[in-house]
């Protein structure tokens, strides 16, 4: 509904010329992203064609009855910021001004009389005329703006109506904007939080990859947020051994990450060499069960080798994990070290974890890797696969960096570039 601009001091009685003035508000409006200049704006714009003498802005918002604040007047000389500046914006109790707001409907006075001891004269001054609009939140008017003309009968009630709507949306717009300034906020808040948790969580990573004899490691770690599930990590041993571990937390984001924090402190604190693997993951496993994923639908899955470089022989246990992919490049075949699958870790405390045995050659590749690989989906809803890892894989003669390197090339050769929906890890090995 556009207001007749007879409403309008000086208007024009062409409706094109409102519907212009209305545009151009709207969009100077639109182009606002702090509630302050947005009542700049609007007020700038409302007063080239509706002519007041004065003005009052009321706030109950956080108050009881009968509390108000004075959030803007005419006769303020210094405009103040009722977001940023609240502390500064007086409080008054009672009077006109308040039974206007607490009475929580438009509202016209065309004979405006004040007593002199109300709480509000200075802000009705010597005005006989009133318009006061609530802006509602909630369906409460928690805020109110009150127009004033020196002439009583100075506001034409067939316009109220079209007023009162107009009054109104500006005020919903302005209290959005306020939220979404709120929330900015709070992101930014959340997202500094998570970032720190993210630094936490990759300094519990290796930050220098082990050299280990008979075997070249190369590694890839990404997260789907800031932070994430996925975690590997070596384990070097007194008798010359290396062990190897990945996992991967059900979950993803800061509560997988703080699981995650929990089996890196678990498995480091196991004593001793944890001969032979299942030992770690038994151990783990009871931890977890019992003090952290009891209450919860939380669980970890992992596979933990111990790699022996003398004899190349390969002790493993798998807690639910993928199997690692293995191509033993002298024979042209490729075979999954599936050989000890058992529950994941922190589903049930008395769970036994079995082991078996590898014995790897010179050339061969192997690829660790979290179902954020494998489960890589295309836009036409298809999984990268083990089929396309073990092609990758298929490529002898290479490094393990460069293993790494195909492999999360061919992932997103696969996804077109869509970002990752899982955490996504990767350990490139190949035995020399």
């Amino acid at each position: 509904m556009i207001p007749d601009t007879s409403f309008f001091e000086g208007g024009s009685s062409d409706w094109r010329q409102t519907l212009d003035h209305i545009v151009e508000t709207m969009r100077e409006m639109s182009l606002q992203d702090d509630p302050q200049a947005m009542v700049r704006a609007y007020a700038r714009q409302v007063r080239r064609y509706q002519q007041v003498d004065g003005y009052v802005a009321l706030s109950r918002r956080g108050l009881e009855h009968p509390q108000y604040r004075v959030t803007r007047s005419g006769l303020w000389e210094k405009e103040v910021n009722p977001w940023l500046e609240k502390d500064k914006l007086p409080i008054l109790k009672g009077g006109l001004l308040g039974e206007l707001l607490y009475g929580d409907v438009p509202q016209i006075i065309d004979d405006l009389r004040v007593a002199d001891d109300d709480p509000g004269r200075v802000y009705v001054g010597e005005n006989r005329s009133a318009l006061a609009v609530p802006h509602y939140d909630r369906g409460v008017g928690l805020n109110m703006i009150i127009s004033f003309r020196k002439e009583p009968q100075a506001f034409p009630p067939e316009q109220f109506p079209d007023w009162v709507w107009m009054s109104s949306l500006f005020g919903r717009a302005t209290q959005n904007l306020v939220l979404s300034a709120e929330l900015k906020k709070a992101y930014e808040v959340v997202d500094r939080e998570l970032k720190l948790v993210a630094d936490i969580q990759r300094s519990l990573l290796p930050q220098v990859l082990p050299t280990i004899p008979t075997l070249s490691v190369a590694a890839f770690y990404q997260t789907s947020q800031w932070a994430g599930g996925d975690y590997y990590d070596f384990f070097p041993r007194p008798d010359g051994k290396w062990g190897i571990l990945i996992a991967d937390v059900s979950g993803h984001g800061t509560p997988a990450a703080v699981l995650m924090a929990v089996t890196h402190s678990l498995a480091h604190g196991f004593p001793g060499p944890h001969d032979p693997p299942s030992a770690l993951l038994s151990k783990v496993n009871h931890q977890l069960s019992t003090l952290y994923t009891a209450n919860n639908e939380a669980f970890v899955t992992a596979f933990y080798g111990i790699y022996d470089p003398g004899t190349r022989r390969l002790d493993y246990s798998s807690a639910g994990h993928n199997p690692p992919r293995v191509m033993r490049c002298s024979q042209g075949s490729t075979e999954a070290l599936d050989g000890a699958q058992r529950l994941p870790l922190g589903l049930f405390a008395d769970e036994v974890y079995t082991d078996s045995t590898l014995f790897l050659r010179p050339g061969d590749q192997l690829a660790l890797y979290t179902d954020g690989i494998t489960e890589a989906i295309n836009r036409e809803g298809q999984m990268f696969g083990t089929e396309r890892l073990d092609a990758v894989l298929s490529r002898c003669g290479g490094t393990a960096q460069s293993l790494v390197d195909d492999v999360i090339d061919a992932v997103r050769s696969h996804t077109l570039g869509e970002p990752a929906a899982d955490d996504q890890t990767l350990l490139g090995i190949v035995v020399s």
